[in-house]
């Protein structure tokens, strides 16, 4: 497999109906919204999201998170050290080589590695920078955040005086269209061996984002994938700049006090020689 030979951008319209897309744990939890009351998904979230996607493609994967581990490693150093070509690798170059074929989420978003190996490389960390990047998710308009009071039913430790009912607060956002971007840089891409195979990896991962996602917080179905747009450049360079590209995508509320994904209109402009692959939901 060759690494990825032309650039790459692409543009994603994501729903949220009576769901917390990503809580922000300094604000108990609320929604995550800018100053102006726009809703936001950091670029974080949305990168563990496609992680386990990957993992649920069969792809192997560094970081896991706690609650998806399927390796039985119980640290990112057990990880790494899992695999007999890294434990004792003195050449911090051979190891992110290593460390870039063995890992899709590692040659996609890059890692810093800052383990002790016992060799030249010892107390450094190791930076790997991946050709993937993605923007947080901004809601095209400001988004009404609703707060409820939870309570429990029963005691939490058998013969305890029973307690307050009160176990806390639970947040939502009542409805949103967030709108999220990226790109894929053919330098970088050729620096950790990214494929034009794991970029069909992570398109396919980007459509089914929500997929395997479902909490108390994510009921199945309240979040999803409107339409994605992917621009394949035929240069390694692109034709043009990535924020450009960005450009070319409008959303816009087409009511007042719009209440589904159709009271939205989604628009892309034309450039010449650049026609983007289009994926509605499915």
């Amino acid at each position: 497999m060759s690494t990825l030979n032309h650039k790459i951008d692409f543009a994603l319209v994501l729903s949220v109906r009576h769901a917390n897309p990503n809580g922000d744990p300094l604000n108990g939890n609320r929604p995550r919204e800018t100053y102006e009351g726009y809703g936001e998904i950091s670029d974080v979230c949305l990168k563990r999201k496609i992680r386990n996607r990957m993992m649920d493609l069969g792809a192997p994967v560094f970081v896991q998170s706690n609650d998806r581990c399927i390796d039985g490693c119980k640290s990112l150093k057990d990880r790494a050290d899992s695999i007999p070509a890294l434990k004792k690798e003195k050449d911090a170059d051979v190891y992110a080589k290593v460390a870039c074929q063995t890992w899709l989420d590692v040659r996609s978003f890059g890692q810093v590695f800052a383990f002790k190996n016992g060799g030249e490389a010892d107390g450094v960390s190791i930076g790997v920078r991946g050709p993937v990047s993605i923007h947080p998710a901004f809601s095209v308009d400001p988004v009404e955040i609703s707060s409820l009071q939870i309570t429990k039913s029963v005691n939490g430790v058998s013969g305890a005086k029973k307690s307050s009912d009160t176990m806390g607060m639970k947040h939502r956002v009542d409805f949103g269209v967030y709108t999220t971007f990226g790109s894929i840089n053919c330098q970088l891409a050729e620096k950790t061996g990214f494929t034009q195979e794991d970029a069909d990896l992570i398109k396919q991962a980007l459509l089914t984002l929500f997929e395997n996602d479902t909490s108390s917080a994510r009921p199945d179905g309240s979040m999803e994938v409107i339409r994605l747009y992917w621009w394949e450049h035929n240069c390694k360079s692109g034709q043009y700049s990535s924020a450009k590209v960005h450009r070319c995508l409008h959303v816009k509320s087409t009511c007042e006090t719009p209440h589904s994904a159709e009271d939205y209109e989604i628009t892309c402009d034309k450039l010449d020689g650049l026609t983007p692959e289009v994926y509605d939901e499915h």
